[in-house]
This record gives C-alpha cells, sequence and structure tokens, in this order.
C-alpha cells in the first residue's frame, strides 16, 4: 500500500508524516528540518540517492499549490521503491540514478512543502476561530477582491514568499505595489526586504550549502516551463528545457516581465549562472483539484528524471 496518499488534499502534518515513513521505509532516503514557521510547522526535506550531480525540487511556495508537494512526495516513494526492488522507472534503472559510483549519477534534495502554514489555511487545517485563522482573515480584508482562502498564496505573516529573494527584490517591490500590493495579504505582497521570511531565507541557505547544478520549482498552474531571468545566458539551460518540454507536452517560455523577479529560480540563476526551472503543471484556477493530480504526475515524472541525470 502506497505511503502517499494522493486522493486527498495534503496538510503540514501530512507532509511530514510522510516523508517520515519514507525515510523509515527506505533507510537510504534521508530527512532534516531546516527552519521551523512563525507558527512552529517544520519545513522539512527529503534526499535521495549519493551521486555527485547534486540537485533541488522544491515544491508549494506558494499556499494555493498544494498538489505541488504531492508531485514530490509520489515521485520520492516511486523512485525509492524501484530502487529497493532494482527495477527502472521511465525506462531507467533507478539504482543508477542514484549511485555513489557512477560519475552521471545523482543525489535529489527534495523541500516538498516551502509554506506549511499557509497550506494548512487553504486546505481547512487550520480551522475558523483559531489565532492563525483570525490572523489570515484579518489580512485579508485588506483585499476583498481575494477570495478566502482560496486565494490565498502568501505565508500566514502575508508576505508571498517566492517574492522573498534577493533578485530584483526592488524591481519586484516596485511592479507590486503598482498593482496594489502594497501590504500584507493573501498574496503579492513582497515584505519589507528580501528574506525577512524564515522559510525563503531557509531554503536559501539550504541551496548554498548544497551547491546544486540545477533547480527545479514547482508551482501550479499553466503547462509553462520557465527558464530564464533577465538577459543571463546560461550554457545548456534551453536545450534542456526543450527537452522537458518534450517530455512533458508543456511549454517553454520567456516569464511574463511582472513576474520576472525576486523568485526561488531567478536568484538561482543570477547568482550561480546555472539551470533553473519554474514548472508550472496543471491547468485551471488554483488551487487546482485533487482530480488533476494523476495527468500532473505523468507530465512532471519525467522532467524531474531528466533534471537528476543532466
Amino acid at each position: 500500500m502506497p505511503i502517499v496518499d494522493t486522493t486527498q488534499p495534503i496538510t503540514a502534518a501530512r507532509c511530514d508524516a510522510y516523508i517520515l515513513q519514507i525515510v523509515e521505509a527506505y533507510p537510504f532516503c534521508r530527512t532534516e528540518v531546516i527552519t521551523e514557521t512563525a507558527f512552529s510547522r517544520p519545513v522539512r526535506t527529503l534526499v535521495i540517492g549519493n551521486g555527485p550531480r547534486k540537485v533541488v525540487y522544491s515544491a508549494a511556495h506558494h499556499a494555493n499549490e498544494w498538489i505541488t508537494s504531492l508531485l514530490l512526495l509520489k515521485f520520492a516513494e516511486e523512485f525509492a521503491r524501484a530502487i529497493r526492488e532494482n527495477r527502472q522507472i521511465l525506462g531507467q534503472n533507478a539504482a543508477d540514478i542514484a549511485a555513489a559510483d557512477i560519475a552521471a549519477a545523482a543525489t535529489i534534495y527534495m523541500v516538498p512543502m516551502v509554506d506549511p502554514d499557509g497550506v494548512d489555511l487553504v486546505v481547512g487545517a487550520t480551522e475558523p476561530g483559531t489565532v492563525e485563522y483570525e490572523i489570515a482573515r484579518r489580512l485579508s480584508e485588506n483585499y476583498p477582491a481575494i477570495p478566502f482562502p482560496d486565494g490565498w498564496k502568501a505565508n500566514l505573516l502575508g508576505v508571498d514568499l517566492n517574492l522573498q529573494y534577493p533578485a530584483g527584490w526592488l524591481q519586484a517591490r516596485e511592479i507590486k505595489f503598482d498593482q496594489g500590493f502594497t501590504r500584507p495579504g493573501p498574496r503579492d505582497y513582497v515584505g519589507r526586504a528580501p528574506l525577512t521570511q524564515l522559510e525563503s531565507r531557509a531554503l536559501l541557505g539550504y541551496t548554498e550549502f548544497i551547491d546544486p547544478e540545477l533547480v527545479l520549482a514547482f508551482h501550479t498552474q499553466g503547462q509553462l516551463i520557465f527558464w530564464t531571468f533577465r538577459d543571463i545566458e546560461v550554457p545548456g539551460a534551453e536545450e534542456l528545457g526543450r527537452e522537458f518540454a518534450d517530455l512533458s507536452g508543456y511549454t517553454l517560455a520567456d516569464v511574463p516581465f511582472e513576474s520576472s523577479f525576486a523568485g526561488y529560480k531567478d536568484w538561482f540563476i543570477q547568482n550561480y549562472r546555472r539551470p533553473g526551472y519554474t514548472i508550472e503543471a496543471g491547468l485551471g484556477t488554483n488551487p487546482l483539484p485533487i482530480e488533476q493530480f494523476d495527468e500532473m504526475y505523468a507530465a512532471t515524472l519525467p522532467i524531474m528524471l531528466k533534471a537528476a541525470t543532466g
């Protein structure tokens, strides 16, 4: 019986439990807590493999994109099982992808839920009447046109975690302020400065410690793959992005100007001059329904495998 239940929305507690159960079932996997949120939820990693090629996959930077957490967790469980059973996954031997003694093998570092506080609000794990819910509800009153809680993307301090990175942050602030997002709320508030939020600061620090060859940041929606930041040319990034597009059926695209700054992959491309991608999985209005999960997973699984092997 699978550990990860992909038939129901994920909560912060379920995410934590799934990771710990995967590590218990597959001892070659490992985990650590890289920070706790302002409301004491852990932001936990899940690591598979011992190869020299290091890659980082993150998901659920945005609360109402919680379904992306399930993409990483299902991949981790399926990949770990294939390693233990010495079998293939999409035509590739899983053990070879993660082997320490193979030059092209990888270590895959995952942060499946960057925003556990926000996710719990959107999926209903934070109940009306609690302190956390009331804090969010009051912040949402700053933006009455945004549905509450379904339109919530931020953490529970009202800061958009994917607008917190020092990569054109002042430009992002100008754009978002011009759009009316001038104070904490459900989405698009950049914060008082870059890296004021524990979650974004922890992911940046974790990435710096790992020094990966590539990062994938999973979001929803649009079936798009964003690969650029400003006019920085990263050798091989477009070619690999086109392979991702061919494998998934998604479209390789430039980032719209109004969304071009202060994101995680933006910071990575700027600082490392290595490939970084935002994968906008699925189609529709966030939060996407759980019924779309199988289709999303089928499209993104080959991206995750190709990113590991390069």
